[in-house]
C-alpha cells in the first residue's frame, strides 16, 4: 500500500479485522448452505431457491449472488483458513444451475461470477472455476450491441410498459472487469475491446459535465443512436444517485488499471471530486445527493463502495492521491464507528443500506454486497488488497 497508516490507526484496523473474523467464523457456518442477499432481522435470507421460474427475480439468478462467496474469498486470502474456501465453493457450485437454465441471466454475470469462480481460480487454480468464469464472460460479451457500442443491461421485464433492448446502466462498469480478465486469461483481445467500447460509451453518455452520473441511458437498439436518460434508482431524473456515482468512481479506476487508458482515470477522478464535494461533515452518504432534506434516507452501501474507490485512487495516484486516500479512510472510519454490527449473533455487518430512493423493502436495511465492499476496504487498509473485480 502506497499510503501507510499511523501505528495507532494500524492497531485499530487490526482490532476491526479481528471483530470481522470472529463474526464471520460464526456467520459462515450458519449461512453455509445459503446464498444470501441481505440480513433480515439479523438473519441471512437465501436466494438459492431453484423452485421459482427462471425470470429476472429468480432467487438463484439474483445479481448479488456472488458477494457472500466474495467475502469468504477475501477472508480466505487474508488468513488462508481453508474453511472459507470450502463454504465459498458451495455458492459457486449451486450457481451452475443458472448456466443450464440460461433464462434470467443478464449483464450482472460479472457481479455473480467474478467474486465466486474467478476469485476461486485466481486463488487456488481450480480449473472448473476457470471454465465457469469464461462461460460467464462469453455470456456478457454476447450482450454487446455493436451499433451503439454498449452492453445491454437487463432482459425484457415482465409487464414492462417500455422495451429495454437499448438500455445500459452505470453499474455495468463493474461487470466489464470479467471481460478484461477473460481477455488476459485467453490472450484474446476481443473481450477487452468490447469492455473498452462500453467504457468509452459510458464516459460519453453517463458522466455529466459537473462529474455527476446518470443511472440509465436508452439507445435505439437498431441504430445505436442515443435516445434519452432515465432516473433509475435515484430520487428523480437528473439527480445524483450516490451508488451510481460510486460505480463510476471505482469502475473507471478499474478500467484504467486493466487498460492504462488515461481517460478512464481522468473520469474516475472527475466523478470522485464531485462526490467528495457533495459529502457532508459526517460523511454519512444519502441515497441521492439531491434528495429532499426529509426523509433523510441513507445508503451505507454507497459509502462502502466509495471508500474502496477512493482508496484505489489514492493507490494509483501515489503522491497526488493523498486526499483521495484520506477520504476513503474517513468513509471507512465513519461506517465502522456508526453503522457496523459486529455481534457474532447476527449475520449482517453494515446497517442503513438502501437499494433505491423510491423502494419500500430495500431502504435502510443490510445488504451482503455492502458487507463485501466494507470487508474489501478493511483488507486494503491492512495492506491485504486483493482485487476481485
Amino acid at each position: 500500500m502506497f499510503w501507510t497508516l499511523e501505528e495507532e490507526k494500524k492497531g485499530w484496523i487490526q482490532e476491526i479485522y479481528q471483530k470481522v473474523e470472529r463474526k464471520y467464523r460464526q456467520v459462515r457456518e450458519r449461512s453455509k448452505d445459503k446464498i444470501p442477499a441481505m440480513a433480515i432481522n439479523g438473519v441471512h435470507d437465501d436466494r438459492s431457491d431453484t423452485s421459482k421460474e427462471w425470470g429476472i427475480d429468480n432467487g438463484l439468478n439474483w445479481w448479488t449472488n456472488g458477494f457472500f462467496a466474495g467475502i469468504l474469498w477475501q477472508l480466505y486470502q487474508a488468513g488462508k483458513d481453508e474453511r472459507y474456501a470450502e463454504i465459498a465453493r458451495i455458492s459457486e457450485e449451486k450457481m451452475d444451475a443458472c448456466f443450464l437454465a440460461y433464462y434470467g441471466l443478464h449483464h450482472d454475470v460479472g457481479f455473480m461470477w467474478l467474486p465466486t469462480a474467478v476469485a476461486d481460480y485466481r486463488l487456488t487454480g481450480n480449473l472448473d472455476s476457470r471454465r465457469r468464469g469464461l462461460l460467464a464472460a462469453n455470456l456478457l460479451a454476447g450482450r454487446f450491441n455493436p451499433a451503439g457500442k454498449f452492453i445491454r443491461a437487463w432482459n425484457e421485464l415482465d409487464g414492462a410498459k417500455e422495451r429495454n433492448r437499448g438500455w445500459a446502466i452505470i453499474d455495468c462498469m463493474f461487470n466489464i472487469p470479467l471481460l478484461y480478465w477473460a481477455s488476459e486469461e485467453l490472450d484474446d483481445p476481443r473481450y477487452r475491446q468490447i469492455a473498452m467500447l462500453h467504457a468509452d460509451t459510458a464516459m460519453r453518455y453517463f458522466i455529466r459535465e459537473n462529474g455527476s452520473v446518470r443511472h440509465i441511458i436508452e439507445f435505439d437498439a437498431e441504430s445505436g443512436n442515443y435516445l434519452r436518460s432515465h432516473g433509475g434508482q435515484g430520487y428523480g431524473h437528473g439527480s445524483s444517485w450516490t451508488r451510481g456515482q460510486t460505480w463510476a468512481i471505482y469502475g473507471f479506476a478499474l478500467s484504467y488499471l486493466h487498460t492504462g487508458k488515461k481517460e478512464y482515470l481522468d473520469t474516475a477522478v472527475r466523478v470522485a471530486d464531485y462526490f467528495k464535494g457533495r459529502l457532508n461533515a459526517e460523511c454519512l452518504v444519502p441515497i441521492d445527493f439531491d434528495q429532499p432534506a426529509e426523509p433523510a434516507y441513507e445508503d451505507s452501501t454507497a459509502a462502502a463502495i466509495a471508500a474502496c474507490g477512493f482508496l484505489e485512487l489514492g493507490e494509483i495516484l501515489k503522491e497526488r492521491g493523498k486526499g483521495y486516500f484520506e477520504t476513503g479512510l474517513r468513509l471507512f472510519s465513519v461506517l465502522t464507528e456508526k453503522r457496523c454490527d459486529f455481534s457474532e449473533d447476527t449475520d449482517g455487518i453494515l446497517q442503513k443500506c438502501s437499494g433505491s430512493y423510491h423502494g419500500t423493502s430495500d431502504r435502510e436495511v443490510n445488504f451482503v454486497y455492502a458487507d463485501y465492499y466494507y470487508v474489501e476496504a478493511l483488507l486494503r487498509l491492512m495492506d491485504k488488497r486483493f482485487l476481485i473485480f
